[in-house]
């Protein structure tokens, strides 16, 4: 039985949740795109009916960080799901509100606090006693990265390793959007993602390097060789703690030398700080005025040439002998924008959040209490990927980029 939803966010990645599905009748009843800038949510509901989607979004005002808000648009829509596509920070009011109306929870990225460039899973993993007891479910983390990387990681530790050893998450977006400088997902969000520390996991603990300190070049399919950096991400966190045979596990990801050169002058002037200054008698973060200068990254799409490649090279063991496994996506900006009018970042992330929610709404992954992706059965997952836009390709026994 299909079921209606609630989506919360009406930026790059709302725009292409909504639009995948209101193209899925059979799953969802109906849709709602909810934001803080109503006129977003309208703009993507008319585009929707415009290209002849068969569900009609509806759209509502809502303050996101607001918890007596959400409570009130929660009960007045009934939904059955919440799907957040909104920023980090308000992930925790959104669950507030969930528990408190009886809703399933969905996200892309995990929680962050405003005042501190630091994203860990503690807060959200917190609330799984409330979420059991009140026999709902929250899926965290439903995105690409992460998000199908735990699928692939999953994947890949179900059919081809009785342990894996080593996990390497590679990220590279080859695309060209004509700008001097912009972010493909919310800027203050990336740029505090990659200014902060390193970090990756090994040997049981986790080691922490100087932002962008370690890089190589690695070869991308149907890209070549683009200088990629070792950084933080979210997925580590749970990835190693839901594969405890990983010995080590990193995560990489390309940046183009005019990109890192004009972070580095943006930083060198103090533009990347989450700190508040004062300016004409007032407070002003840095960082939150620099997001309002840059280009949006929803508007990104049109004439984006080039493509992003996105997958989990892996090495363990497998009846006693080296395996090596190789699974990945490769997704074109143009195409993107010809069906859901979206470059690919967002299309990336935006895809996966709707097959997360199918597969809540359908109850192949229906658990009351709060998960991670890879703490589900992969293969439905796997299988909406090739039908729902993200084909995935696997490498077997291939020799992998990286020192063992």
């Amino acid at each position: 039985m299909s079921k209606k939803v609630i989506i919360i966010g009406a930026g790059g990645v709302g725009n292409v949740v909504a639009k995948k599905c209101a193209m899925n009748p059979q799953v969802f009843s109906e849709v709602l795109l909810a934001s803080r800038t109503l006129s977003k949510c309208d703009a993507i509901a008319k585009e929707a009916k415009e290209i002849g989607l068969p569900i009609s979004i509806k759209t509502r005002q809502v303050d996101a960080d607001s918890v007596p808000e959400l409570i009130k648009l929660f009960t007045e829509e009934k939904p059955f799901m919440v799907i957040n596509v909104a920023l980090p920070y308000q992930d925790l009011t959104i669950m507030d509100a969930c528990l408190a109306t009886g809703v399933h929870y969905l996200d892309t990225a995990n929680y962050e606090p405003k005042d501190e460039a630091k994203f860990e899973y503690s807060w959200q993993w917190a609330y799984q006693e409330r979420f059991k007891e009140a026999g709902l479910m929250a899926l965290l983390g439903c995105g690409f990265d992460p998000g199908v990387t735990g699928v692939y990681t999953a994947y890949a530790n179900k059919h081809y390793f009785d342990e894996m050893h080593y996990l390497d998450i590679i990220d590279c977006n080859a695309g060209d959007h004509g700008k001097a400088f912009a972010t493909n997902f919310n800027p203050e969000i990336n740029i505090r993602e990659i200014t902060q520390k390193g970090k990756y996991w090994e040997n049981g603990q986790w080691v922490e390097i100087d932002a962008m300190s370690i890089h190589k070049p690695i070869e991308y399919p149907n890209i070549g060789p683009k200088e990629s950096y070792l950084l933080y991400h979210e997925e580590l966190e749970s990835l190693t703690k839901n594969f405890p045979t990983l010995k080590r596990a990193r995560f990489w990801m390309t940046f183009g030398q005019a990109y890192l050169t004009h972070l580095e002058v943006l930083q060198n002037v103090g533009m990347t700080s989450i700190q508040p200054i004062k300016f004409n008698g007032m407070d002003i973060v840095p960082l939150e005025f620099l997001k309002a200068v840059l280009p949006e990254p929803g508007t990104l799409g049109e004439n984006y040439s080039g493509q992003t490649s996105i997958g989990c090279q892996i090495k363990g063991i497998k009846d006693g002998q080296d395996a090596t496994y190789y699974v990945y996506n490769n997704c074109h900006h143009a195409e993107c924008y010809k069906e859901v009018q979206a470059q690919g970042v967002s299309y990336t992330t935006g895809v996966p959040a709707m097959i997360g929610a199918s597969l809540m709404i359908q109850g192949d992954w229906m658990k009351a209490g709060v998960y991670n992706v890879e703490e589900f059965n992969p293969d439905p997952f796997m299988e909406m990927l090739n039908i729902h836009g993200l084909p995935w390709h696997e490498l077997h026994n291939i020799t992998l980029p990286h020192e063992y």
